[in-house]
């Protein structure tokens, strides 16, 4: 069986891969070069549709499991997942605003940069924070039962990811 903390870490590994080539992007914006908007738009949109349909709810899953062996730690759980929403809102403004500039719209470049470090600082954090507590917790404490109903999680029970991800994450290996 693969081991399920490995790969939530792996998850995590790429999605800070991805978390930092968007930063590269925006460095470039910041000094008055122009990113490859197509890119940035492309990595939101895995980080989103990936996360929203395949890991966060895995991850809730774990978390519910954690937060009823443990329940001081209902509360660190609970931002947790409320993290999820707002990271989940804040892709979907910072994808809007790039698809604007994209098109050639007038938009503040402030609200370019505010819209894309709420994203990243949000994300980043919040991976740093399972990474550091969530994970070795949920090493600790959950069983097989637990993995084999994680695993099923979410909207699609366990299926295997819909091709569309399975490429996008293909062209932006090769961007990387």
């Amino acid at each position: 069986m693969l081991d399920p903390i490995k790969a939530w870490h792996e998850e995590h590994v790429y999605f800070q891969r991805l978390l930092k080539l968007l930063q590269h992007e925006m460095d470039a914006f910041a000094c008055g070069d122009t990113p490859n908007f197509q890119l940035m738009r492309d990595i939101i949109s895995y980080l989103r549709d990936w996360a929203d349909e395949y890991h966060h709810p895995r991850e809730d899953e774990a978390f519910a499991r954690i937060a009823k062996l443990r329940p001081e730690r209902q509360l660190a759980i609970a931002r947790l997942k409320q993290e999820h929403r707002v990271i989940a809102r804040a892709g979907e403004q910072l994808e809007k605003i790039l698809e604007e500039v994209e098109a050639g719209d007038i938009v503040p470049r402030s609200q370019v940069e505010i819209a894309a470090a709420t994203f990243l600082v949000y994300y980043g954090n919040h991976i740093s924070q399972e990474e550091e507590d969530i994970l070795p917790l949920a090493a600790k404490l959950l069983g097989e039962n637990d993995w084999a109903a994680i695993k099923n999680a979410g909207p699609v029970k366990g299926a295997v990811p819909l091709e569309r991800f399975r490429e996008l994450r293909h062209r932006i290996e090769t961007e990387i």
